[in-house]
């Protein structure tokens, strides 16, 4: 039998007989199971995530901006994204959720963005209708919302640029921006009219009632994707109860590394070795077989013969 990394490696990430968007549709869309996307934000975070179990990848645009260094305001541009986002769909099997913000500018911007994620392997993109440049939806209060009806046009561009080819999620922030619920349902049918096949509702706040709020009054007009960022505490019957289709765990890996390597930074400079962290963290053979050593070296072996003098 074929080794799987090897054949991934050959003949690269669209070879199955099911594209990722196919793939993604099948998770996002559906309402009789729920789905799970878990975050990456570069080609390592993607091959744990995928070697964890997770089905599918969610490209945090938080997340990516933290491992660039820079804040979620858009100081990323829109290039460095789809780069990043590449390197994620080289380094597993998993369709990828990419997070585009509000699409980089207007409809000329997104129908661009949306493009060129096609190109390098992307599976979706989720747009959100906040104003350019936005801020992370955490920080601050009352985020100004950008027009519904202009959005609901830079939707539709996306769409005739790239038809089914990636699964477009419209992104409401009206709860979250403090603007009640008869704005955010007007808005989903809005989006939903423009041709979004997802909506993703976001809230801030630390239980799910405004996100099972919705779900009810939204009545499954289109599947629903949500973030419980904050509202981590609720369990996950009552999303399936909710006929909720899709929850993103949407910067944990980042978090997580961040925590473990400010640790680690730490007790190396207190203490001056790294005797005491060695047992805590991944050998350098984890690292290999991670990242496939071993198809590089039978690659070496059928494709670099030894020279004979």
């Amino acid at each position: 039998m074929q080794d799987q990394s090897q054949s991934v490696l050959a003949n690269g990430p669209d070879s199955t007989d099911i594209s990722h968007s196919e793939t993604l549709r099948a998770q996002v869309c559906s309402s009789s199971e729920l789905a799970f996307l878990m975050e990456a934000h570069d080609g390592l975070s993607a091959a744990i995530a995928e070697r964890a179990g997770f089905k599918g990848l969610w490209a945090s645009g938080l997340s990516i901006a933290c491992s660039l260094g820079y804040r979620d305001a858009n100081e990323a541009s829109w290039s460095q994204l789809v780069d990043v986002v590449e390197r994620i769909v080289d380094s597993s099997r998993l369709p990828v959720l990419v997070d585009g913000d509000g699409g980089f500018g207007n409809f000329n911007n997104a129908r661009l963005l949306a493009r060129k994620l096609r190109q390098r392997g992307a599976a979706g993109v989720a747009l959100e209708d906040s104003c350019f440049p936005k801020i992370n939806s955490f920080v601050g209060d009352r985020h100004p919302l950008a027009d519904v009806d202009e959005f609901s046009c830079l939707l539709r561009a996306v769409k005739d640029t790239v038809a089914d080819d990636l699964i477009l999620v419209a992104r409401i922030e009206a709860l979250i921006a403090g603007h009640g619920m008869d704005e955010a349902i007007s808005r989903a049918h809005a989006y939903a009219d423009a041709g979004a096949d997802a909506i993703l509702i976001h809230s801030r706040r630390t239980a799910a009632d405004e996100i099972l709020a919705f779900a009810r009054a939204w009545q499954n007009r289109l599947p629903i994707v949500i973030v419980p960022t904050r509202y981590y505490q609720t369990p996950v019957s009552a999303y399936r109860k909710a006929r909720i289709s899709t929850v993103i765990w949407a910067n944990h890996s980042m978090r997580a590394a961040m925590a473990a390597m400010r640790q680690v930074c730490g007790r190396i400079i207190a203490e001056e070795n790294t005797a005491s962290i060695e047992p805590e963290i991944a050998t350098l053979d984890e690292v290999f077989e991670l990242l496939r050593y071993n198809e590089l070296a039978r690659a070496e072996e059928r494709y670099l013969p030894e020279l004979r003098c």
